[in-house]
This record gives structure tokens, C-alpha cells and sequence, in this order.
């Protein structure tokens, strides 16, 4: 947007005393709009808002000094100082420890000062005066300037002593007269005193300057016109480094430029306890607990301008136009990251090329152009720009209500195919019904209090509001028997159709509310369903872990025990089996998950075996395992387990029948796949029924079958060893496990 056309739309939302506000944190005057990388720069706000530092003072624009420098001119010495006062804010901007600041590190970082910029800058103290010691000469003058000073106030004071003189004194005190120090006398004085008048006051007293203090006038002037002509010097040898260093002196202002314009910022934010919201590009427009800037005790207001097209509608002076200029206000601002009074994490504003604000009345009388026709010349402008946020105030005004409604109804649609997001005013209850079958518009009500007769300056969300002319009207003191009469031409038929076109649009909006309601409930059980599934996985893994750790703690105590049995001592035995004793108890009670209820007909799986619960009492679980055993298992024990499918249904009996025969087991014919899954589950059976050694026939075949038993057996933790069976059961067909 033109610089021009942003100053337009300020006014327009009646942005210009806010803006001016906020341009009164710069240090100089600059444009509030700013220009590159909008995520960048909200990067070094955040990180500048976490610092503490002094804001640096008034500092003139130094375009036309860096010219004069660039054209080998040379500079005074208090265009001089501009550039030392931004020097020495930077040397102050060193010295802050922003370490911790990565994009502010870097920058400063970056910023490599010249060592004879930097002695310029040192040789000026802060009100802009050349510090004594770097200039001998200029401190020789200077000091005889001042003892000159101190005689000249003796000689005044030697004056004032004269007892001829005091007659003629109106009062003790010298007055500055064209740069001289003089006395106001009343007529006569030149019989005690020689001196010039210059100048006679209003009473008809005579200022004079005393002839005696002329000689160290002249000496002054000599001296004032020497230090002039070293300062000359002083001024030519310091623009001659500023040519050298012309390239750093022009980076140096404008990196400045950077940095005031985040500092006006953070500090305008600061000052009003304002937010920032960075602009992003989904099209969404969603405003909490926003105040409009321009009004002194706003009304948070909440928007909701997600889809393409909003229309405002309802009371008059209700507040349509306020909201209009709250949504394009707050794009406005958020564009250019200047902070406001709004509920930042909760809200969200869209990235638009232009904005443009359809508001004021276009009539002009000099230009002989029309209400109407002056809207018709904006919008032909408006249908050329891309990437738009258009506000339409009242948008029916000017024309016929019916042809109007036609018209922008087309216009809106043209608009919306562009991608435009428009937010419109209006009065028309025909615009409103033919927008409202667009599932891309949404509507929003200005609320009246019929009860006061007055707007609530709320708005109803999903609706068409009424305009209630006729109340607005009694209230602004039209007399009732002229409302009634309008009435009465107004007719029933329209105020009904007026009230079904509200109504149903209410139920609507109710009908949408529910449906929002019920699909976050069903969120909400979502969520549900996925934290307890995320329990019961969290509490099997510890449960894992804590059985691999009693099954660690078994076999280490087992192997105690079997060593001091070998050892054949009684009281060694007995100081093994008390010392385990204490370890046990010292275990972990089993705890209950209480999250996890248990009940009758659950499928439940400890380990590696599976079943269904048949009862409970006192914490301990009668489970039917799938091969058809039962055994008692505590809760803590358990985990809920799947729902078997058919063919999980189909092994588990088949392989039952065989595991309650002799212990072995056949997998001839088996797929690989599910004769490992038969064989795992078989082996853990056979742990459960105690079996020491089972004998595992998979036949010859391909040889297949045999090299995965082999593989999976060499790693199964629970197998001590196998070997091939005897040729009696089944030779290299078969082997024999030991557990």
C-alpha cells in the first residue's frame, strides 16, 4: 500500500490520534509503516521486550548531512553531534549483555564501529560540547574567555560600587543590549559615568553601556573569533573522516532507522500493556477481547471472521460501523506490527495485500458526482486489487433498495470468486437472504434492549438482526403519532416477514451453535479415548519392567541358595534364606490400577498368556487361559486384551487339544509364520505347566521349517538347550528343548 493510501484509510477508521501517539516513541520522525520481513522483525521485538534499556533520545533525520558529507561539505558541529549521539547509543547497546538474545547478538555483532568514528564520539560529552583535553588550543581560548568573563563582572561590580552613581541606578542588575552588558540609568548619568547609549526603555530610561568595559569587549570578540576559526578546523578535520567513513555513517543511520522503529514499538506496548499478533497467511480473522483504539472506554468486543463474506446487520447506532472499523483497524495495525489492547493467544489475523475501507460519503458537489456514482468509481478501482480485505459501510446507500440488492449481490460474488474478504453494513433484508444461501457468508447482529430501547453495543453471531427504525426513531424524540402512522404504512405483512427472516435466522444460528457443542464433545471423548489408551500402554510397560526385575531378583536368590546348599552348612543356609527373606519383603506390594476397572466376560492377558475373566474376589482374577487351563492371577497382573479374530480362534483350539496330550507338539505343514506364533505360545504353556523338556517336530522338507525352530529357539531366553531328537521321534525332524 502507497504511503498516501495508508494516511487515507487511518482516517478513514479514525486511526489518526492513535498513530500520532504512537509516533511519539520514535526518536525521529519516521514513517509507522514499515518495510521487509514482518517475522523477522517480530523476532527482535519479542527479544528486545525481554531487555532492559534506555530508549534513546530526539535524534534528527541526517539524510541532507550525509549529502553535504558525500559533496565533500563541511558540517557544523551539532549536525556533527547527530551522529554522535547515535554512535554512543550504539557503544551503549554493546555494552548490554544480550547473550542470551540470538537475534540481537548477531546483529550487534555485526556492527563494527570504526576506532576513529569511535574517538570522535568520545571527544563529545552528552549535551553536545567538546570534552577539555582533546583540543589544547580550543581549552587555552576557552579559559581565557572565561577569566576575561570574571574581569568584565568586576568591572561591572566596581561600577555598581561608585557612590556618584547610585543616584542615577534604577535598579543593580546588567542588561544585555545587542550582546553588551548594560546599566539602566535615568537622565544626567553622563556627568558621573562615560559610556554609549543603546537603547532608551518604555519609561524613558536609558540603557548604557560604560566605556570602560569596551576594551574587554574587543579582547573578547578576538577571542570569540579564534575559537571560531579552530572549531572551522576542528569541524573540516571531523567531516573529513565522515567522507572516509561515508559507506559506515549511511549503514550506521539506517540500521538505526531498524532499531527505532522496534524500540517505538516495544516501548509504545510497554507504556499500555499492548500485544503484538503477527499476521499469518490462512485468511482467518478471529479478534478476543479486542478494544477499538479510537474510543476512549471501548467494549471488548469478540469477532469470529472465518469464512469470505461477513454482513452486519441490526439496530441503527447500534454499533455496525464500529465493528466494521474494529475487524479493518485491527488487519491494519497487525500489518505493521503496531501493538493494541487485544487477548493475543487467543486470536488471529490474516496477511492482506490491501485494505481498503468503503466508508465516508463520496458525494461531491464540485465534482458533480453522486452518492451512488461516487461508490460505483471506488469499486471500479477495488476490482483490480489482489490479496483485499474490503469494508463496505452501509452498502445499500445511494440507490434503489431492489436494484442495489441485485447489483451488490453480483459484485460480492465477483469479489468472492477474486478471493477478497469482504465485511459489509447494511439494511437490506433482500441482500441478506440472497447472500445468506452462500455457505461462504456469515452473519452478525447488533443487539437491541427493547426493554431500555436502547443498542447493547453486543453483537449475536449466525443472524440477521432487525433495525428497529421505529424505536430508534421515539428515542431520538420523533413524536408517537408520527411513528404510529409510519406504521401503519409499513404494514404487518413486512414487520412479519421482517420478524421470520430474524427468527429463522436465530434458529439457524442456535441449530449451528449445538452442532459446534456436540462435535467438541466428541472431540473431547476422542481425546479421552486416546489418554487412557496411553495409560494402559505407559502402566504395561512398567509392568514389564517391574516383572524382569522380580524374574532378575528370583534368579539371583535362586543361585544363593544352591550355593549355600553345596556349601552343606546349616547356619550358612540359614543366614542365606533370612538375608532373602528381608529382600523379599522389601519388594514392591502389587499396586491396583484403579483407572482400570476389571470385570466378568473381560479379555484379559498376563505375560504372554490370554483369556477371559470368569469372577473376581479380593483383587485376584479367575482367568480361563485360551488352552483351556484356569488360574488364579492377581489384577495388578493384568492387562485388558484385544478381541480375538476367527483364525486366532481356530489355533487357539486346535493347539489346546494338542497341548493337553503328551508334551509335544507337531508343526508340519504349518506356514512359517504361524507355526512361530504356535511354537511361542506353545513354549510358554509348557513354562506355566512346569514341563522341563518337550519335544518340537517340524519334519525335513526344504529344510525351511527347521532352520527358523532352530533360530527361534536360539534365542528364546527361557530355553536352556535342544538337540536333535532320537531316530525313534523323529531323528533331525524333531528336537528335543530343555527349559
Amino acid at each position: 500500500m502507497l504511503l498516501k493510501d495508508i494516511e487515507t484509510l487511518c482516517s478513514k477508521l479514525d486511526l489518526s490520534e492513535f498513530i500520532e501517539r504512537f509516533s511519539r516513541y520514535f526518536s525521529r520522525i519516521s514513517p509507522f509503516y514499515i518495510e521487509g520481513d514482518i517475522n523477522i522483525l517480530k523476532q527482535f521485538i519479542d527479544e528486545f521486550d525481554k531487555v532492559q534499556f534506555v530508549p534513546p533520545k530526539h535524534i534528527s533525520n541526517l539524510d541532507d548531512e550525509l549529502m553535504h558529507i558525500k559533496k565533500l561539505g563541511v558540517l557544523k558541529l551539532d549536525s556533527i553531534f547527530e551522529f554522535v549521539k547515535i554512535i554512543k547509543y550504539f557503544l551503549y547497546l554493546k555494552r548490554i549483555n544480550v547473550d542470551d538474545f540470538k537475534h540481537i547478538s548477531n546483529w550487534l555483532s555485526n556492527i563494527n564501529i570504526p576506532s576513529e568514528i569511535i574517538a570522535i564520539a568520545r571527544s563529545f560529552d552528552d549535551d553536545g560540547n567538546l570534552n577539555s583535553g582533546n583540543y589544547p588550543k580550543l581549552d587555552s581560548l576557552y579559559l581565557s574567555i572565561s577569566l576575561l568573563k570574571n574581569e568584565l563582572k568586576k568591572s561591572i561590580d566596581k561600577i555598581f560600587q561608585k557612590d556618584r552613581i547610585s543616584p542615577y541606578l534604577i535598579d543593580r542588575q546588567t542588561h544585555l543590549i545587542d550582546s553588551k552588558e548594560c546599566l539602566l540609568l535615568k537622565a544626567g548619568f553622563n556627568k558621573e559615568l562615560d559610556g554609549r547609549i543603546l537603547e532608551r526603555s518604555a519609561s524613558g530610561y536609558f540603557y548604557v553601556f560604560p566605556s570602560t568595559l569596551q576594551g574587554i569587549y574587543d579582547r573578547l570578540d578576538k577571542l570569540y573569533n579564534e575559537v571560531e576559526i579552530i572549531i572551522y578546523e576542528i569541524e573540516s578535520d571531523i567531516t573529513k573522516i565522515f567522507f572516509k567513513n561515508y559507506a559506515f555513517l549511511k549503514y550506521i543511520n539506517r540500521e538505526f532507522d531498524k532499531f527505532d522503529c522496534i524500540q517505538a514499538r516495544v516501548m509504545f506496548a510497554k507504556a499500555f500493556d499492548y500485544s503484538f499478533i503477527l499476521p499469518n497467511n490462512k485468511g482467518d480473522i478471529v479478534l478476543c477481547d479486542f478494544s477499538y483504539p479510537s474510543l476512549s472506554n471501548p467494549i471488548p468486543s469478540n469477532i469470529d471472521f472465518t469464512k469470505q463474506i461477513l454482513i452486519v446487520t441490526g439496530v441503527n447506532a447500534g454499533g455496525k460501523t464500529m465493528l466494521l472499523k474494529s475487524i479493518l483497524s485491527a488487519v491494519l495495525l497487525a500489518k505493521y506490527l503496531i501493538p493494541f489492547k487485544v487477548n493475543a493467544q487467543k486470536s488471529k489475523i490474516a496477511n492482506f495485500r490491501n485494505i481498503y475501507a468503503v466508508i465516508n460519503d463520496p458525494q461531491n458537489s464540485k465534482n458533480d458526482i453522486s452518492t451512488f456514482a461516487g461508490r460505483m468509481v471506488e469499486f471500479k478501482n477495488i476490482f483490480s486489487m489482489d490479496r483485499l480485505l474490503l469494508g463496505i459501510d452501509e452498502i445499500e446507500l445511494g440507490t434503489d433498495a431492489n436494484e442495489a440488492s441485485a447489483l451488490y449481490f453480483s459484485i460480492l460474488n465477483y469479489l468472492q470468486n477474486k478471493g477478497a474478504k469482504i465485511v459489509i453494513t447494511t439494511h437490506h433484508k433482500q441482500l441478506a437472504s440472497m447472500m445468506a444461501k452462500n455457505p461462504n457468508v456469515e452473519f452478525m447482529a447488533a443487539i437491541y434492549d427493547e426493554s431500555s430501547r436502547m443498542p447493547t453495543y453486543t453483537f449475536l453471531q449466525g443472524c440477521i438482526g432487525k433495525s428497529y427504525a421505529f424505536e430508534s426513531a421515539i428515542r431520538y424524540g420523533i413524536p408517537l403519532n408520527i411513528i404510529n402512522d409510519a406504521k401503519s404504512i409499513y404494514g404487518d405483512n413486512l414487520e412479519n416477514l421482517n420478524e421470520l427472516i430474524e427468527q429463522t435466522s436465530l434458529l439457524q444460528s442456535q441449530l449451528k451453535q449445538k452442532e459446534d457443542k456436540l462435535d467438541r464433545l466428541l472431540q473431547s471423548n476422542e481425546n479421552k479415548n486416546h489418554e487412557l489408551n496411553d495409560l494402559i500402554l505407559k502402566q504395561n510397560t512398567e509392568l514389564n519392567n517391574k516383572k524382569i526385575e522380580l524374574e532378575n531378583t528370583y534368579n539371583t536368590l535362586l543361585k544363593e541358595l544352591k550355593s549355600a546348599i553345596k556349601t552343606n552348612n546349616a547356619k550358612t543356609m540359614q543366614q542365606v534364606l533370612n538375608k532373602q527373606n528381608e529382600i523379599l519383603k522389601s519388594l514392591p506390594k502389587p499396586e491396583i490400577n484403579k483407572n482400570i476397572k476389571f470385570e466378568i466376560g473381560n479379555r484379559v492377558q498376563s505375560g504372554k498368556n490370554s483369556g477371559v475373566v470368569l469372577s473376581i474376589n479380593n483383587n485376584i482374577a479367575l482367568v480361563e487361559l485360551d488352552n483351556g487351563r484356569k488360574m488364579k492371577i492377581h489384577i495388578s497382573m493384568l492387562k485388558l486384551g484385544a478381541t480375538l479374530s476367527h483364525k486366532q480362534k481356530q489355533h487357539i483350539s486346535i493347539n489346546s487339544n494338542a497341548m493337553h496330550c503328551l508334551p509335544s507338539i507337531d508343526l508340519h505343514g504349518k506356514r512359517v509364520d504361524d507355526a512361530l506364533e504356535i511354537l511361542d505360545d506353545y513354549i510358554s504353556r509348557c513354562l506355566i505347566a512346569g514341563y522341563d523338556e518337550v519335544l518340537i517336530k517340524h519334519g525335513i522338507g526344504s529344510g525351511v521349517l527347521s532352520k527358523v525352530v532352530k533360530e527361534f529357539l536360539e534365542r528364546h531366553k527361557k530355553v536352556r538347550s535342544f538337540s536333535d531328537a532320537p531316530p525313534q521321534s523323529g531323528g533331525f525332524g524333531a528336537k528335543i528343548v530343555k527349559f
